[in-house]
C-alpha cells in the first residue's frame, strides 16, 4: 500500500519534532542545573556570610594574622561566588532579542527619517508673498 500525501508530511515532520523536543529537554535541564547552582551558590553565600562576621567580631578585639588570612579568603569566594550569580544572568542569548530590537527599530527610525526629510527638502512650500501697504492709508497722515 502507497503512503498518502498526509502520511508523507507526517513521516518528514517526526524527525523535526524530535529534535525540537530534545532541544527543549536540553534546555530544561540546563534550567535545572542553572536553578540548582543558584540555589547552593545563595547557601554558600550566606554561609560565608555568616561566618565573614563571626570572625570579624574577635578580630576587632585581638588583631590575629590567622583570622585575617581567612577573612580575606573568604571575602574571595564571596566575590567569586556574586560574579557567578551575576554572570550568568547576563548571557549573549539572553541579551540577543533586545539588542536586534533595537538595531531593527533604530535602523527603522533613520530610514524613515532620511524619507521624511527627503519629501520636505525635494518640494518646498512657498512663501507667500507680503501683502503690499495700501498707498492710500500711508499718505492720509
Amino acid at each position: 500500500m502507497k503512503p498518502s500525501s498526509g502520511d508523507t508530511q507526517q513521516v518528514t515532520n517526526e524527525p523535526d519534532f524530535e529534535q525540537e523536543l530534545a532541544g527543549v529537554e536540553r534546555s530544561l535541564q540546563a534550567l535545572k542545573n542553572r536553578y540548582l547552582q543558584v540555589q547552593r551558590d545563595q547557601q554558600t553565600q550566606a554561609h560565608l556570610r555568616s561566618r565573614k562576621e563571626q570572625i570579624k567580631r574577635p578580630l576587632q578585639h585581638a588583631a590575629s594574622s590567622e583570622l585575617n588570612a581567612e577573612l580575606k579568603q573568604i571575602q574571595a569566594q564571596l566575590d567569586e561566588l556574586e560574579f557567578n550569580l551575576e554572570s550568568r544572568l547576563f548571557t549573549w542569548g539572553s541579551l540577543k532579542e533586545p539588542f536586534w530590537q533595537i538595531i531593527r527599530f533604530s535602523g527603522l527610525g533613520m530610514i524613515l527619517g532620511w524619507f521624511l526629510a527627503f519629501v520636505l527638502l525635494s518640494s518646498p512650500n512657498p512663501i507667500p508673498p507680503m501683502p503690499k501697504p495700501n498707498q492710500e492709508g500711508t499718505s492720509s497722515l
